[in-house]
C-alpha cells in the first residue's frame, strides 16, 4: 500500500532524522490527548483501541448471526427524536429548531459563454459567484406552498407524482411538499432513456410532474405522447409562460406560479398528514441489471434509514455544510441530504461539471463550488474518488525529484502513523494541504458508497485529504441502510459493522461455495432485516415474494445477492456477488466484480468491465483506457495514430493487455481470472452513454449488447 520509495540515500537519512526528532518532541503531548474522557469519567482510548474494539456481535451467538451493532443489542432504533415518525414531521421539527440558519444554497451564475477546444469541440463555460442562501424557515415556506399549489392543480393525497430534476435545491423544495400533503414521489434518474422513464410513469400512473427546462426539452417533450395520463408539469427555472408545440391536454406551470397559486387564502386546506406506514418515495432504481424497478419507501423506513446513518458521523450539527451533487434520485444522495437537513446542516448544490476548479464547466481562472463551499462532509461513489487518486499520482509523477520524494516519504510516514491511530499536523500543513484544498479544504467526513472502493484509493483519500473515510455498504431496498465503517477504523477492503436501524444475518450459498461454518470466517449471502427495509418492488409481487421475506417476528427482510464475511470484530467484508459469479468451462468460478476491482487499480485503465462466458475457457474485458497513460506507452514504441486509431490498433490492445496481465499478477489474481483478450473503448462510460448507471455501476446488460461483435470477435466466432 506504501508509495515506492526510490529515492537518494542522503535525503532518506535525512528526512527518518527529522520525523525522529518530531516524533520525540510529540510523543508525550498526542499519547495525553488521544485519550479523551468520557462524562462519567471512564475513558474512550486512543483511536487505535477503538479501532480494535468489537463492532458487531451474533444475537444468538450462532455464526450465521443475526448481527447486530453493540449499541443495539436489545433492540434495533427507528427514529432519532420521541414523535418524529414522518418526513413532514422531520421538517418541521428542524425548522423549529434552527428557523433562522441557512439550509440550501445554490451558487448565482455570472455569465456563460462557449469555449472552442484545440480539438474542434466546443464547451460551455460558467463563472460563478456565491452562494445564495435560503433559511429553513424559509424553506419549509416554499414547500408549504408548493404543496397547496399541486392540491390546487389536482394532485390528491395517496396519488403518485413524479420527479425528474437534476440535483438542485428545487428538488428538495419539491420533495418536502410532497412529504408535507402526503403525494407519494415518484424518482427517476434524469440519464435514463425514454423507453425506461416513460416505463415509469406509465406504471405509476402519474398525472404531475415535476422537471427542469433542459430535460423537459432535451427528454421529457420526446415522449409526452407515449404517457397519455400526464396532464400538468410543473416547470422548476424561470421559464418563459408560453409553451408552443407541446401536446394539447398537457399543461405546463413555472414552480414560482404553483408556489403563489398555494400561498393565496382561498386554496388554504387542512391537509391530511402521512402516517409513518405511508409510502414516501416510489424509488425507481438504475436499472443496472435490467428494467428499472420502483422501490416503495415508507415514511418510517426512511426515519430508521437515516437515523442509523447519522449514528455514524460523529458530532454531526449544524455547524456542518454538505455538498450535494450526487443524483437525488439515489438513495445515497436523498439519504445523506435527509441526514443533513434532520440536524440543521446547510446543503450547498453543486454538479460533477462545476465541483472543484478544474471541472468542465468551470471557466479557467474561476473557483470551483468545493472552494467557495468548503464543505465539512461529503459524500461520492468510488469511480469518482479513483478519477481524483488517479490524478493526483499523475501530478506527483511530474513533481521534480525534491518535491517527489517529500511527497512519497510524507505520504508513507502519514500511511505508518495511521496504522498506529497516531495524527500527522505538521504533514498535513506543509505537504497535504493543497491536494486538501481540492476538496475545499475543510472535509472532515467523505462517506463512500454505490460500489466497492479499492483499498488504494481509500487509503490515498485517508492520507491527502486528512479525513476518515467512511465506507458504506446498503440498497435501496434497505434505503441505502446497512452498514458503514466507524471513523476510527482505518482498515481497509471492509463495509463497517451493521447500523443501529437493522440487523444482518448470512444465508449459506452452497453452489457457489459459501457456508457460514466456513473457517476462519462465517460466509454467506447478505440478508439485511429491520425498520429500513422498504415495503417492496411497485407491482411486482412475484419478485417481492423472491428478494423480500418476513420471519416469525413480523419483521421484514431483504435478501441482497451480494455475498459477505463477518471477521472477529463484528465488521463485514463484502467478498462476491452472486450475479457476478461465472463458472467457466472447466468448472473455475470467477468473480467478474473481484477482477474489475483489482484492474481498477491500474493507471493505465479508467474503466473495465470483465466478461466471461460459460461455455467457454477464458475471461475477456472491455477496458477505457486513460488517455494520457496511454499515448505515454504507445509513444515508448514509436505508434502513432489518432486515438480512434490507437483503441482499434491491434498492436496496442497486445501492449495494454500485457500491462493489464502484469497488473494482475501483482494483485495476485489466479490465471484464469485474467482477461485473455481485451478490447480498448475510445468513448469514455457515462451515465449519458447508456453504459453505467448515474452512480457509474456497470449496466452489463447494455455492455454486452454494445460489445456483441466484439465478443464475438474476441472468442473466435469471428
Amino acid at each position: 500500500m506504501k508509495l515506492k520509495e526510490d529515492l537518494n540515500p542522503m535525503l532518506l537519512l535525512l528526512f527518518h532524522l527529522m520525523v525522529w526528532i518530531y516524533t520525540v518532541i510529540t510523543f508525550l503531548p498526542s499519547y495525553l490527548l488521544s485519550w479523551v474522557s468520557r462524562p462519567d469519567g471512564s475513558f474512550y482510548g486512543s483511536e487505535e483501541e477503538r479501532a480494535k474494539r468489537a463492532k458487531a456481535r451474533s444475537v444468538l451467538g450462532q455464526p450465521e448471526g443475526p448481527y447486530r451493532a453493540v449499541s443495539s443489542m436489545k433492540k434495533l432504533v427507528t427514529s432519532l427524536h420521541p414523535g418524529v415518525d414522518t418526513l413532514d414531521k422531520m421538517f418541521e421539527y428542524a425548522a423549529m429548531r434552527f428557523p433562522h440558519r441557512d439550509c440550501l444554497g445554490t451558487r448565482e451564475v455570472i455569465s456563460e459563454e462557449d469555449e472552442r477546444q484545440s480539438n474542434g469541440k466546443v464547451f460551455k463555460k460558467v463563472f460563478l459567484g456565491e452562494y445564495r442562501w435560503l433559511s429553513y424557515k424559509d424553506t419549509l415556506t416554499a414547500a408549504t406552498h408548493l404543496g397547496s399549489g399541486l392540491a390546487a392543480l389536482g394532485q390528491r393525497p395517496k396519488t403518485n407524482i413524479a420527479i425528474f430534476c437534476e440535483t438542485r435545491a428545487e428538488w428538495i423544495i419539491a420533495a418536502q411538499a410532497c412529504f408535507t400533503y402526503n403525494f407519494p414521489l415518484v424518482t427517476i434518474y434524469s440519464t435514463l432513456g425514454g423507453p425506461a422513464i416513460a416505463h415509469g410513469l406509465n406504471e405509476t400512473q402519474v398525472t404531475h410532474i415535476i422537471t427542469s427546462r433542459e430535460l423537459l426539452e432535451t427528454r421529457l417533450k420526446a415522449i409526452l405522447t407515449d404517457v397519455p395520463r400526464l396532464q400538468h408539469i410543473i416547470v422548476v427555472d424561470n421559464t418563459p409562460t408560453v409553451w408552443p408545440s407541446y401536446p394539447r391536454g398537457i399543461s405546463i406551470h413555472n414552480m414560482a406560479a404553483v408556489q403563489k397559486l398555494g400561498a393565496r387564502h382561498e386554496n388554504a386546506r387542512e391537509r391530511k398528514a402521512p402516517l409513518p406506514s405511508d409510502i414516501a418515495v416510489i424509488m425507481y432504481t438504475s436499472g443496472s441489471t435490467g428494467i428499472p424497478k420502483g422501490v416503495m419507501i415508507s415514511h418510517s423506513n426512511i426515519i430508521a434509514g437515516i437515523t442509523g446513518m447519522a449514528e455514524r458521523i460523529p458530532n454531526l450539527c449544524e455547524e456542518d455544510t454538505y455538498i450535494g451533487y450526487l443524483p437525488l434520485a439515489h438513495v445515497l444522495e436523498l439519504s445523506a441530504e435527509l441526514v443533513c437537513v434532520s440536524h440543521g446542516c446547510r446543503i450547498g448544490y453543486s454538479s460533477p461539471q462545476t465541483l472543484a476548479d478544474q471541472s468542465t464547466k468551470i471557466k479557467k481562472g474561476s473557483k470551483g463550488d468545493t472552494s467557495v463551499l468548503q464543505p465539512t462532509l461529503m459524500a461520492a461513489v468510488p469511480e469518482i474518488m479513483d478519477r481524483i487518486y488517479k490524478n493526483v499520482m499523475t501530478k506527483v509523477e511530474e513533481m521534480n525529484c525534491v518535491q517527489r520524494t517529500l511527497f512519497i516519504l510524507a505520504y508513507n510516514y502519514k500511511l505508518e502513523q495511521l496504522a498506529k491511530g497516531y495524527s500527522t499536523p505538521l504533514c498535513d500543513r506543509l505537504v497535504f494541504r493543497k491536494v486538501r484544498s481540492l476538496l475545499g479544504g475543510r472535509t472532515r467526513v467523505l462517506l463512500s458508497g454505490g460500489a466497492p472502493l479499492s483499498a488504494a484509493t481509500q487509503r490515498f483519500m485517508n492520507v491527502c485529504f486528512c479525513c476518515p473515510v467512511g465506507q458504506g455498504y446498503g440498497l435501496t431496498e434497505t434505503c441505502g441502510a446497512g452498514t458503514i465503517s466507524e471513523l476510527w477504523d482505518y482498515s481497509t477492503g471492509r463495509v463497517g459493522g451493521p447500523l443501529v436501524c437493522c440487523e444482518i444475518k448470512l444465508k449459506d450459498w452452497v453452489e457457489g461455495g459459501y457456508r457460514s461454518t466456513d473457517k476462519p470466517h462465517p460466509r454467506g449471502e447478505i440478508l439485511i432485516g429491520g425498520p429500513n427495509v422498504t415495503m417492496g418492488y411497485y407491482k411486482k409481487d412475484a419478485k417481492n415474494q423472491e428478494d423480500f421475506f418476513v420471519d416469525e417476528n413480523g419483521q421484514r427482510w431483504f435478501c441482497t445477492g451480494d455475498i459477505g464475511e463477518f471477521q472477529e470484530d463484528g465488521c463485514l467484508k463484502i467478498i462476491d456477488r452472486k450475479k457476478d459469479l461465472v463458472k467457466l468451462q472447466a468448472g473455475e468460478y470467477v468473480s467478474l466484480g473481484k477482477v474489475e476491482a483489482m484492474l481498477k487499480n491500474c493507471p493505465l485503465i479508467d474503466n473495465i468491465c470483465a466478461y466471461a462466458n460459460s461455455d467457454e475457457t477464458y475471461v475477456i474485458g472491455f477496458v477505457v483506457p486513460n488517455q494520457k497513460q496511454l499515448l505515454a506507452l504507445v509513444d515508448q514504441y514509436g505508434i502513432r495514430g489518432s486515438w480512434e486509431e490507437l483503441c482499434n490498433s491491434k498492436a496496442v490492445e497486445e501492449l495494454v493487455l500485457r500491462v493489464i496481465t502484469e497488473a494482475a499478477l501483482t494483485a495476485q489474481l489466479e490465471r484464469f481470472e485474467i482477461p485473455r483478450k481485451i478490447r480498448l473503448s475510445p468513448e469514455p462510460w457515462t451515465p449519458e452513454t447508456g453504459l453505467v448507471t448515474d452512480a457509474f455501476k456497470l449496466k452489463r446488460k447494455e455492455l454486452k449488447t454494445h460489445y456483441q461483435d466484439d465478443i464475438e470477435r474476441m472468442y473466435g466466432g469471428k
